[in-house]
């Protein structure tokens, strides 16, 4: 029975604690109103790139942009990399890791529960006195005792938690997806640059092999000359200087050569083989034309920029959970549970459940969810940030590597046409040395001019190669986005 006095004292307890819980709970909720919400990010792109856009492939050529070289070691190398090369299987692994953290939090927003069971047996020996024989109590003999129980929590959601967590999940996942894509992508652009890379010092290997062929040539004709009392004896030593070079150039080559065939194996996962292995042409090959695209295009096609717009959803998702944070948790309880006890002449079995209900409401630490809240806010604009930033550097890359495309293309033109004359220029000169017409420098000057613009062709048509990949990889080419699931879908 509870005298006045204290039913008194409680009620006086209970007011002070309304009082003292009105003011925090009007906090919460000026907190709750107070919270921000991500804002929209700033897309803007200008209507069209400041550079030509092609328009000589369908949009859908760039999910394999490479078969548009019409190479098929580079097609096969590129289909290696992705399936067998360290970077390949890298990023599926971290695929694999962002799929199984998406179950295992999808697993913790549902009821929560574990079945335990214990058995233990107990001797006791009665060392004096006359032997208890109570129902329920043994002074001697063993006693067994068995329980076994399941219990359940599970929190009720009210307040839409779950499908701000999920939120966040889902967001990180699809974040992982665009990451595991966008490795893939410069995985195919880092295969291709290197392959051609290699062409183009295997055409320069090439050329340096056809240089020594010539002054082989011509020393061979200085030396002649100089026996039979037509030429100085210096222009044959000029030219086994120039041979020499000619060979120390040509074998370096051959060394850079072997070093960048090693460096493509490891690249594509085949790096215990040998690098003959590797057979790489010497011919240039055509440029393919670029797609017709427009600046709008890149965020559909980027996955660098749609992992940046899933990093946002997976920010917002945070933030919604932090100002959940303020709210009452509710939590279901249930229980089952089972207990059986063995003595010296008598057995217990007992069985229970339990249903019970919990309620917390943040108070005292309100300031600190109040920092955390402000934290997500800050983490959230960030990820806005990072997206407007991603968009505005993806426009940019697109458009610096089809202005480059478009000037390595026209600087081709013009060396192909000064190669065919100046290669003119070098088979007179040499006709005409050979019939004693001209002296030595005016031949090696026609030859330095042929091989000085042939070279400049060769470096010019190499870029434009290694500019077409950045190009096809600056438009969001190398994965097929219109099958990607979006941010909702991802599983």
């Amino acid at each position: 029975m509870v005298s006045g006095d204290t039913m008194a004292e409680s009620a006086r307890r209970t007011r002070g604690t309304m009082r003292f819980a009105k003011p925090v709970a009007v906090a919460a909720c000026l907190a709750l109103v107070a919270c921000a919400s991500a804002r929209t990010p700033d897309a803007r792109l200008p209507a069209a790139f400041e550079a030509p856009t092609g328009g000589g492939l369908p949009a859908e050529a760039l999910d394999t942009w490479w078969t548009a070289f019409n190479d098929p070691e580079l097609n096969t190398l590129i289909d290696q990399a992705l399936a067998a090369s360290p970077d390949a299987r890298s990023a599926t692994a971290r695929l694999r890791e962002a799929r199984a953290i998406r179950r295992s939090g999808l697993a913790q927003l549902w009821p929560q529960g574990q079945a335990t069971g214990s058995a233990r047996k107990t001797h006791t020996e009665q060392l004096s006195g006359a032997p208890v024989t109570i129902p329920g109590f043994s002074s001697t003999g063993d006693t067994r005792n068995y329980q076994a129980a399941f219990d359940v929590s599970w929190e009720v959601d009210l307040f839409g938690r779950t499908l701000a967590a999920r939120k966040v999940l889902n967001g990180d996942l699809a974040a992982a997806r665009f990451a595991y894509e966008g490795a893939r992508t410069s995985l195919a652009a880092n295969v291709a640059d290197s392959y051609f890379e290699a062409r183009g010092l295997a055409i320069q290997l090439e050329d340096a092999r056809e240089t020594v062929r010539i002054r082989r040539g011509l020393l061979d004709i200085a030396a002649k000359r100089a026996e039979r009392g037509l030429g100085a004896s210096a222009d044959a030593d000029q030219v086994a200087g120039d041979l020499a070079q000619a060979e120390s150039q040509a074998a370096g080559l051959e060394a850079d050569l072997q070093a960048a065939r090693r460096v493509l194996l490891i690249l594509v996962g085949r790096g215990a083989e040998p690098t003959a292995n590797l057979p790489v042409t010497t011919v240039v090959g055509v440029i393919p034309p670029m797609p017709a695209t427009i600046p709008s295009q890149l965020l559909a096609r980027r996955p660098d920029v749609r992992e940046a717009e899933a990093r946002i959803s997976s920010a917002s998702g945070r933030l919604k959970v932090a100002q959940r944070a303020f709210l009452p948790t509710f939590t279901l309880r249930p229980g089952l549970g089972w207990a059986r006890t063995e003595e010296p002449n008598y057995t217990s079995v007992t069985q229970n459940w339990s249903l019970g209900l919990g309620v917390v409401q943040p108070i005292l630490d309100i300031p600190k969810l109040m920092a955390d809240l402000k934290a997500e806010d800050a983490r959230t604009e960030q990820a806005v940030i990072a997206y407007e930033k991603t968009v505005q550097t993806a426009f940019g890359e697109a458009e610096n590597a089809l202005v480059g495309l478009d000037a390595d293309q026209r600087r081709v033109g013009l060396l192909t046409d000064g190669e065919v004359r100046a290669q003119r220029g070098y088979k007179a000169a040499r006709i005409r040395y050979d019939m004693g017409l001209d002296d030595l420098q005016a031949a090696l000057n026609a030859e330095q001019s042929w091989r000085a613009v042939r070279s400049q062709l060769t470096a010019a048509q190499v870029q434009a190669l290694r500019r077409a990949v950045q190009s096809y990889k600056a438009l969001g080419g190398g994965w097929p986005a219109e099958r990607l699931p979006t941010n909702a879908q991802a599983r």
